[in-house]
């Protein structure tokens, strides 16, 4: 069981995947339509805000979170040669495993949970995933939310025309203590980075969740550069067949608002909301909005 669990969530289960081992939770308090949700690049599945995720729930979704492979609780891959998340990217660099690994990492948890099928939400990496998961598993997936994400069609150094650069290059320099002090002040880094200028940001209540649920992945370069180098070979956007959402912060300091423009106009009838005000983060004044856009779209979808 996962010291980090509060009393909100269920114990930590593991779903596998061949040899690697996926660590998922349940929101106790949630019943009704499966929803799963996938975080981003290097973050764990404690950087779901709980109040977003009881908004979910008052939606009438049963709410799972899962950490992807290379983050949180899940099975670290073993080393490659890069550290270099965008030397990565570009291919420069062998990869641990594929996009269709990962997609197949979902699945597993699903098939843990004894959901047939499920409605997917996905924020930055996470909604990349998560058009990726429809689109290899269309009989698994319901409808999906692309939040603060770059399209699935894009690879290598094409992805580069859909990020801003400049936090991510002042990450990137930035310097931290070894140990459990220097992981706080890497997340609290990246949340204070990401956090959009409308909304302001709580700094007292990041460090409170922070602490009592510290993760090594936002300045562990090497699970980062394996999970942002590998390789997507499967369908274009084009043949998605589930219903669609695709989000976009104007105020996001890493994905430009084109990303999530061209997303949806290679999904067919798919919808584009820009979330006025948000940075690369989940505002939590925009939780309402959120939640009744994700309901909207869930209410596309051909029944379970």
């Amino acid at each position: 069981m996962s010291t980090a669990n509060s009393g909100a969530w269920s114990p930590t289960t593991f779903a596998h995947n061949g040899t690697v081992a996926i660590a998922f939770d349940r929101l106790v308090a949630s019943s009704g339509d499966p929803l799963l949700l996938v975080m981003g690049l290097g973050t764990s599945r404690f950087w779901w805000p709980l109040g977003l995720c009881e908004t979910f729930a008052g939606q009438g979704f049963e709410v799972v979170r899962y950490d992807q492979r290379d983050a949180g609780e899940s099975t670290r891959m073993p080393d490659t040669s890069s550290s270099n998340p965008f030397a990565a990217l570009a291919g420069r660099k062998s990869q641990s495993y594929t996009a269709e690994d990962m997609t197949d990492d979902a699945v597993a948890v699903m098939d843990v949970l004894g959901w047939e099928r499920a409605h997917v939400f996905g924020h930055s990496m996470g909604g990349t995933l998560a058009q990726r998961i429809a689109l290899r598993h269309p009989d698994r997936v319901l409808s999906i939310v692309s939040s603060a994400a770059v399209p699935s069609d894009a690879s290598g150094v094409s992805v580069f025309r859909y990020l801003r650069f400049g936090l991510l290059a002042r990450l990137a320099r930035a310097k931290f203590p070894e140990g459990r002090e220097g992981d706080i002040e890497a997340n609290l880094a990246v949340a204070r980075g990401v956090a959009s200028r409308t909304y302001p940001f709580d700094e007292d209540e990041a460090r409170e969740w922070i602490e009592r649920q510290v993760d090594t992945g936002p300045r562990d370069t090497k699970a980062q550069s394996r999970q942002i180098g590998a390789k997507w070979h499967g369908p274009k956007l084009r043949s998605m067949k589930a219903p669609a959402l695709v989000l976009a912060g104007d105020e996001d300091p890493i994905v430009k608002v084109k990303a999530g423009q061209d997303t949806a106009k290679h999904i067919p009838d798919a919808r584009f909301t820009v979330l006025h005000g948000a940075g690369h983060d989940l505002p939590k004044a925009l939780w309402p909005q959120i939640s009744a856009a994700t309901r909207a779209n869930a209410d596309r979808a051909q029944p379970a």
